[in-house]
């Protein structure tokens, strides 16, 4: 009987161990399906942080080239403006105190503006500043292309107005010629007129004696002195008064006779030319009278043989002339 048992035992035992071994399988299945769960989490993690990541290099990369576009506007912008202030600065080379202190201002914004625009890394709020600078810019150069236009007309004007100045000196300028013309003719028709005119001249040798007495001398080793005597003619254009008479005597040998301590000396001629004279008179004369000038010349050195000229010069004209001969002595001269 007990044999017949031991095989219900063994029946027994396998049927109490079917449980134990399904449990196990189950907690492998939830084992293995918790780790596929985490796997596909961490996966599902990293897929996820993944797109977060690419997201946000997304949106930076849009920050970069919104910015670097608003940058290279904004640089276009300046460079417009620059442009435009140089073509006005070379248009305007001359400037007054008011265009000059702009200028000032405009090159401190530009220099201000290029310093934004160089960080490469420039924040909104900078370049903002960049814009609000740059249209700050722009008006002053509106400004001072307006102050350029008001100098420029203000030229145009003062331009205008010379002309009409010059052109008025020269009118002027013409008629005080052509009047200086007029009166210088007239002045030179009443010099020529009121020039005196000398005549009957009268040249002698004078031989003087020991006893103050004088002798009339035709010899050129004893005349002592020359008297020399001419007319002035009437003249109704003269007007009364002091004249000045220059002699000039010319020696046999071509010089001119003068003695400097005596009262020679030089003047000019109405051409111009610096004339030699002997002797200088100042003669009273009264308008529209025939007077007789005398006067002795009488020099240190021994007169020469030949002929003396001698010429009579008023108002830089020579108004009359005559010849002296003076001779070699003889025996009983």
């Amino acid at each position: 009987m007990a044999f017949e048992n031991y095989p219900e035992a063994e029946k027994i035992q396998t049927t109490f161990a079917t449980p134990g071994s399904t449990n196990r399988t189950n907690w492998k299945t939830i084992l293995t399906g918790g780790l596929i769960a985490a796997l596909l989490g961490t996966w599902g993690y990293i897929i996820y942080d993944k797109n977060q990541t690419k997201e946000t290099i997304d949106q930076k990369e849009t920050v970069i080239a919104t910015t670097s576009t608003q940058r290279d506007q904004l640089q276009k912008e300046l460079d417009d403006a620059a442009m435009r202030y140089d073509v006005l600065k070379t248009s305007n080379s001359k400037k007054d105190s008011a265009i000059s202190s702009k200028d000032n201002d405009i090159a401190n914004k530009q220099a201000k503006i290029r310093e934004l625009l160089s960080k490469t890394n420039a924040t909104q709020a900078e370049l903002s500043e960049a814009r609000r600078l740059i249209k700050s810019l722009n008006g002053d150069i509106d400004g001072y292309k307006e102050q350029v236009a008001v100098l420029q007309q203000q030229k145009t004007k003062l331009i205008s107005e010379k002309a009409i100045v010059v052109a008025q000196r020269d009118r002027v300028q013409r008629n005080y010629d052509s009047s200086t013309i007029v009166i210088k003719q007239k002045n030179d028709m009443l010099d020529v007129g009121s020039t005196l005119h000398a005549s009957n001249f009268n040249i002698t040798g004078i031989n003087e004696k020991n006893n103050g007495k004088e002798k009339v001398t035709t010899t050129a080793k004893r005349v002592d002195k020359l008297r020399i005597t001419f007319d002035l003619d009437e003249n109704m254009i003269a007007n009364s008064g002091e004249k000045e008479i220059y002699i000039c005597i010319t020696g046999p040998d071509g010089n001119p006779v003068a003695v400097q301590a005596m009262g020679s000396g030089t003047f000019n001629t109405k051409d111009g030319a610096e004339k030699t004279f002997t002797q200088k008179l100042d003669v009273n004369y009264t308008q529209n009278k025939r007077q007789t000038v005398s006067f002795d010349w009488k020099q240190n050195s021994n007169y020469s043989i030949g002929n003396y000229k001698i010429e009579v010069y008023n108002n830089g004209f020579k108004v009359g002339e005559a010849y002296k001969p003076l001779k070699k002595g003889g025996l009983f001269s």
